[in-house]
């Protein structure tokens, strides 16, 4: 026959190294002896035909030498390209992407399907599956999902598929980059004609079979139970379903610690028709538990459940110790595998010295000792296996009493490759006596290459556990290892198994020093020789890394039955690979503790069974991992055993919640919201329960529940309901004491979805930091959006007992935070709040209304204090006096719970509790709070600005740089007789201030030059000098120092300031000098008469009796009647005897002649005006106004006027017809003069017309007069108008005002003008006026402000 042709009966493929792996073998040691045998049976009838094989081979060595170069020069190339990718991550970082998407089923009812899809990305995508959009969770039912993800590849295995699997699968892959989605269906089909077809198919929910109810209880169930190591133990229980079918035969299933029992050796189920039965044979602590016996119909499941403790075996030794539990077998390879176990909860009185492994080669009954010194960790590595062979493992406990007694067997573990394991476990093709070898004989020659990816997987005092990856090239021959160390800081290595190399890719250290730092490496070998070593690892110091659990916390002991009690502790805190928690109690006054549970328990509740009646018990708590048990808590208060009901104490669990209402409603799940319960118990409230019942005509059905974990919200998506059907729900609150009662059952609601447009209700309103006046209300968004997101809200109020058209808006406007601060209360009203969501579409339900609130400060209340230490750091201090001992200090920022303590770090001591802040800056600025738990709402708020940040690190920078502050900097001052003051003013200087004195950088001292003085009650500092000389040119500066705190002023007197500077001080001299005398208080001026004579006049001061005045004109005295005539230019003197003092004034003819400015163009708010300043303006003078060479006659349109010295005509609403020359003519009986102007253009008409609209005004908002009472506050406010924004100037009796203290002057938004007198006295009567001013014109508004005083009115 030819080779190529032939029928292949059996393959055995050799030397391949398959990178596959499975956990695990058959179920029964037979089975795997068979499967070991059979392996090693082919593998030995391989080598015997070997050599035959070999010459039907030679034909096709070179092909396949040639496949194979090209298969490892490919797979070097990839790895080649694979290494460059990840020398940059960045380019390899992508979104998820499906290479393989599931692909969509149809499926005959009780068959299996499976969806599986390819998923690539980087950094690997999270895969999870849904079901009509909800997550699919397995452990919610065990055995019927199967999640698997392996290499990229993700699949849902479904069992047993019946009607309620028929949906719209998806699965959602998800990474940093992105996320994606992919969607599948599945539709389950049943045979033709099992099923009434008339009958209507349900779409979600239990499918009834063959249209029949089924009605399930379970009666004589079994109770709690004890049992000891070594018995056998039976649990059963009654079953009735109806209606009663010969035939019908329910899914029976048993669960410990909701894991699902298979028949084996140690477990045996039964089920008779109408009892179910459950057989320990040989009890051991690894079946104490939880036991749920559950029986499951179509139309719906029946759990029965109860606990089982199993006690130690009397010890062997008295004192021993009791047997370790929970040996397994992990990490098995060629020759090693690691064994794990559970200590014991019973140490017999004496500590536990350590562990002994025990194993035993299957097929034998020897066992034999794997360490020759006791081990306390519980994990241990267990080598020199014979690959192939199968083994079983104990453990054995030994105190300085003794031994305990062995642990029950692990299960059956072969020693052989993973790889060997996984194809073993697969199906096998039918024996047919031939095998054909389908690679070619081993290369030889080949040294293998270095192992990859060493590290040291597992380090303790005891061992060091190494593992690594076989190398690439090697061959097609079968390789071992050695294995090097040395001491770290050293080149030395040397070789561990110096006699026979390991065949794993694993090895355990043992004897190494405790303390000492070590490396290793690892090399290949085979026949052809030893390759090179790997890469060394980091240098390991030998020691355990896992630290023994802290002790666990305060332990609360809780009624139960009459023989139990709920034992609830706090977590052991930062407990690393916890294995769980072993509870002991002791009667009060004996000092003996017992083991409640001899098999660790994970969760921080526990209900010890088998207490006596009426004793009363104190509890304690040990937390284990494997490294050992922690120090026991602090002993729990004794309580009495008996029935929590009718004890007359108050319970420590929850009171109920209530308030129940629906947040969102979809097809098949329904979203609930209730409120907190009103006494939480005992401890915190640590989460809720929700239960569910179905309400058919009226009629509610039976509790089931919604949630198995707590959650810690107050709101839940209760799932699998059925669409318009109704509902009842409850909830029930649990702490650390256990689960409180349920609520009332709440309203019936529909199951039907919402298509309203508007959101739903917020949810979860909260009152906080109430006062007289105010409060702050916290509430959580809708959880239904509606059509559009959320943009707003709306917050309502209305006294408690007000009816519901009471309800009134707070904010006109929606606001956009989950919080509101309420400042329309009037203190002693009690009110309830609720709030309305708003999106796009409106405005949607309200929430359910707050408990009412009364509106008080209450007795005690304290506020947040804001405080800056000496070394500038900031800090908000909140200080509370009702603490209890469970009381906690939260602080919140914009009302969330600082968690990160980045920029905020708390410190709480005692009554008091600070929150710093580390860098102040932008980040911080928002709303700081802080809550009081367990105290009757102890809370309070403080919001930090911009503006108050700004200020408190000005504050801060003068703490830690404290400065001397000035109330004036350095300035001078001419004083009598020409001296010049240099001073400043200190706001606050203590008497131990000092001051220097420094000019140009030289320090002056007191003397003839200068005179200094340091007024401490006033802070003043000053320095007088008699006159300035040239040589006092420069800087002048004054050095302050008060402690540590500093501070300087200088003023510059330089070029034409001190030029300036000392020509007054030379001429304040002079003056002095003058006015000893007689001298001119008033020089000579002139006045105008209305009968037009000129009046000369001059003040004289300090006239004795021998002063004389005599005129002069020209040079030459003359008599004061001659005066009158003269009508040319004069030189008036006037002098003062005997001390001599003049006063001259120059008279010239232009005071007695007309003159007038050009004529100008002004656009006014009522339309133009034309005007000319004339230099004075009387009665005689004549005016004539002209347009087009005629005179103008006044309408109500067209006037003129004079004001002062401005003569003008005003155009009212100008027309085209009002374009053209205009002209004013003066005359005053002796001579005439003209102006002109144009007006007339393109580009000057619209000009004009438009600016009067930009042009600067006074819109309006002053008084003609203010009649105000002395020490009153005066506040005037008026608008501005004009483009550009005007200048806006106040005056006082025509002199500018300078902002200050007292006249406070704001101009905001460029609209508004606003003038306050802070306190008004008598001298500020007068005549202001305010000016603005912009390109476009200038106006101005007057008004009087007339004070006077009380007494002066009466």
């Amino acid at each position: 026959m030819d080779k190529e042709n032939q029928i292949i009966g059996y393959v055995v493929p050799i030397f391949r190294g398959s990178q596959e792996y499975a956990s695990g073998l058959s179920d029964t040691e037979e089975a795997r002896m068979k499967e070991s045998a059979g392996y090693m049976a082919r593998r030995n009838l391989f080598t015997s035909g070997l050599e035959m094989e070999r010459t039907e081979q030679t034909s096709r060595k070179v092909s396949m030498r040639q496949s194979a170069e090209h298969i490892s020069l490919s797979k070097r190339i990839y790895e080649n390209e694979e290494y460059h990718k990840c020398m940059n991550e960045d380019s390899l970082m992508h979104a998820p992407e499906f290479v393989i998407k599931p692909r969509s089923h149809t499926v005959w009812e009780k068959q299996c399907v499976r969806l599986h899809c390819t998923v690539s990305g980087w950094p690997d995508p999270r895969v999870i599956w849904y079901k009509n959009n909800v997550t699919i969770d397995p452990m919610a039912r065990p055995g019927k999902y199967k999640l698997q993800s392996s290499y990229n590849v993700h699949s849902l295995q479904i069992d047993r598929c019946d009607f309620d699997d028929t949906a719209q699968y998806r699965v959602s892959a998800m990474n940093s980059r992105g996320e994606l989605s992919t969607f599948a269906s599945v539709v389950v089909k049943r045979f033709k004609g099992e099923v009434d077809e008339t009958l209507p198919m349900p779409r979600h929910g239990i499918v009834s079979e063959y249209g029949i109810t089924f009605e399930t209880h379970i009666v004589d169930g079994f109770g709690v139970s004890f049992g000891r190591e070594g018995e056998t133990m039976s649990l059963g229980a009654m079953v009735i379903i109806s209606p009663n079918l010969a035939r019908y035969q329910p899914e029976v299933q048993w669960y410990r610690d909701d894991v699902l029992l298979q028949p084996s050796k140690w477990c045996q189920m039964h089920w008779s028709g109408d009892k179910a039965t459950l057989t320990l044979t040989h009890l051991n602590k690894e079946d104490e538990g939880l036991y749920t016996l559950r029986i499951t119909t179509k139309t719906k499941y029946e759990t029965y459940s109860a606990y089982v403790f199993v006690r130690d075996a009397d010890a062997e030794v008295e004192g021993a110790p009791g047997a370790p539990l929970d040996v397994t077998c992990q990490d098995a390879n060629k020759d090693y595998v690691i064994v794990t176990w559970k200590q014991p909860a019973v140490d017999g009185g004496n500590s536990i010295l350590g562990y002994f492994v025990d194993r035993c080669e299957v097929g034998t009954t020897h066992w034999s000792q794997c360490n020759d010194t006791p081990i306390k960790f519980a994990r241990f590595p267990v080598t020199g296996l014979v690959e192939g062979r199968s083994y079983t493992f104990r453990v054995r406990a030994v105190n300085k009493s003794g031994m305990s007694r062995p642990s029950r067997t692990s299960e059956v573990v072969a020693a052989m490759d993973p790889a060997d394991r996984a194809r073993m476990r697969g199906t096998s093709a039918p024996w047919t006596g031939q095998i054909i070898v389908t690679e070619e004989e081993p290369a030889e020659g080949v040294v293998p290459g270095r192992p990859k990816e060493l590290e040291v997987a597992e380090a303790t005092k005891n061992y060091v556990v190494l593992s690594w990856k076989p190398p690439g090239e090697r061959g097609h021959e079968g390789i071992m290892y050695y294995v090097e160390k040395c001491v770290s800081g050293t080149d030395s290595w040397q070789r561990v198994n110096t006699e026979i190399p390991v065949k794993s890719p694993r090895y355990a250290l043992f004897d190494l020093a405790e303390g000492k730092a070590y490396r290793f490496r690892v090399r290949c070998c085979n026949s052809a020789g030893v390759g090179e070593p790997s890469e060394a690892t980091e240098a390991t110091t030998v020691g355990d890394k896992l630290d023994i659990p802290s002790a666990p916390g305060r332990v609360v002991p809780t009624r139960n039955t009459a023989t139990s009690v709920v034992v609830s502790w706090e977590a052991s805190r930062n407990a690393k690979e916890l294995v769980g928690y072993y509870i002991e109690a002791s009667i009060v006054g004996s000092k003996t503790f017992e083991p409640c549970n001899n098999k660790p328990v994970k969760t921080t509740r526990f209900i010890c069974h088998g207490l006596v009646t009426g004793e009363s018990y104190v509890f304690r708590v040990k937390a284990l991992n494997a490294a050992g048990l922690s120090e026991c808590s602090q002993e729990s208060e004794a309580i009495e055993v008996k029935a929590a009901i009718g004890g007359g104490i108050p319970h420590a669990s929850p009171t109920p919640p209530y308030g129940i209402s629906i947040l969102e409603c979809v097809r098949d799940s329904m979203v609930l919201a209730w409120k907190q319960p009103t006494f939480i118990g005992g401890a915190d409230i640590t989460g809720y329960f929700v239960d569910y019942r179905e309400v058919i005509n009226g009629v509610p059905g039976k509790w089931h529940e919604a949630n198995v974990k707590a959650v810690s919200d107050r709101a839940y998506r209760v799932s699998d309901l059925k669409e318009n059907r109704k509902y009842q729900f409850q909830v029930r609150a649990a702490n650390m004491a256990g689960v409180g009662i349920p609520s009332l059952p709440s309203e019936t609601f529909i199951c039907e979805e919402w298509t309203i447009a508007v959101p739903g209700p917020p949810h979860d309103l909260q009152v906080t930091e109430v006062r007289a006046n105010t409060l702050v209300l916290l509430f959580k968004p809708p959880v239904y959006q509606g059509r559009d997101p959320v943009n707003g809200f709306y917050i309502d109020i209305k006294e408690a007992d007000a009816e519901e058209e009471a309800w009134r808006g707070v904010n006109e406007k929606a606001i956009s935070t989950n919080y509101m601060k309420i400042k329309i209360l009037k203190e002693g009203e009690t009110y309830v709040f609720r709030v309305r969501a708003q999106n796009k579409a409106g405005v949607g339900k309200a929430s359910e209304p707050t408990e009412p609130v009364l509106a008080e400060t209450k007795p005690g209340t304290t506020e947040i204090v804001v405080d800056i230490d000496d070394d500038g750091v900031i800090s908000m201090n909140f200080a509370c006096s009702n603490l209890t001992p469970d009381s906690k200090f939260v602080w919140s920022k914009n009302y969330k719970e600082i968690t990160d303590e980045t920029r905020i770090t708390v410190a709480t001591s005692g009554e008091k509790s600070k929150a710093i802040f580390n860098m102040p800056a932008e980040d911080d600025i928002g709303i700081y709070s802080c809550a009081v738990t367990h105290t009757n709402g102890e809370s309070s708020s403080y919001t930090l600005s911009a503006e108050e940040l700004r200020k408190l690190l000005e504050i801060s920078h003068d703490h830690k740089f404290p400065i001397i502050p000035l109330k004036t900097e350095l300035a001078v001052e001419l004083q009598e007789k020409g001296r010049v003051r240099f001073w400043l003013q200190a706001e606050k200087i203590s008497a131990n201030g000092k001051i220097q004195y420094v000019f140009n950088d030289n320090t002056l001292s007191q003397g003839e030059k200068y005179k200094m003085n340091f007024n401490k009650d006033t802070g003043v500092i000053e320095m007088i000098m008699e006159s300035l000389l040239q040589e006092d040119e420069g800087t002048f500066t004054f050095q302050l120092q008060d402690g540590k705190a500093t501070n300087q002023s200088s003023l510059v007197l330089i070029g034409e300031v001190f030029k300036q500077l000392q020509k007054e001080s030379e001429f304040m001299c002079k003056e002095w000098h003058r006015k000893q005398g007689p001298h001119f208080v008033e020089y000579l001026s002139y006045e105008v008469t209305p009968e037009c004579c000129v009046f000369l006049k001059c003040k004289v001061g300090n006239i004795k009796k021998e002063t004389v005045a005599l005129w002069y004109k020209d040079g030459r005295e003359i008599f004061i009647f001659f005066l009158h005539k003269m009508v040319a230019v004069h030189f008036l003197d006037v002098c003062l005897k005997p001390w001599k003092d003049t006063s001259t004034l120059n008279l010239t003819e232009q005071v007695f002649n007309v003159s007038s400015t050009a004529l100008k163009i002004q656009s006014t708010e009522e339309g133009i005006r034309l005007y000319s300043f004339v230099s004075y303006y009387n009665e005689a003078l004549q005016v004539t106004w002209h347009h087009k060479d005629s005179a103008i006659a006044f309408t109500d349109r067209i006037k003129s006027g004079v004001v002062g010295e401005q003569l003008w005509l005003q155009i009212t609403e100008p027309t085209e017809k009002d374009k053209g020359k205009y002209a004013i003519e003066f005359h005053d009986g002796k001579g005439g003069l003209k102006r002109t102007v144009e007006l007339a253009g393109q580009a000057q008409w619209p000009n004009l017309v438009l600016l009067f609209s930009d042009r600067a005004r006074v819109a309006g908002g002053l008084p003609d007069v203010v009649t105000i009472q002395e020490l009153k506050a005066l506040n005037l406010t008026c608008n501005i108008s004009g483009d550009p924004v005007p200048e806006v100037v106040w005056l006082k009796n025509e002199r500018e005002i300078v902002s200050d203290d007292h006249y406070i002057m704001k101009f905001e938004s460029g609209k508004y003008a606003s003038f306050t007198i802070t306190t008004v006295n008598t001298t500020d009567s007068g005549k202001y006026s305010i000016l603005v001013k912009n390109k476009y014109g200038t106006e101005s508004a007057d008004f009087t402000i007339s004070v006077f005083s009380p007494d002066s009115k009466k």
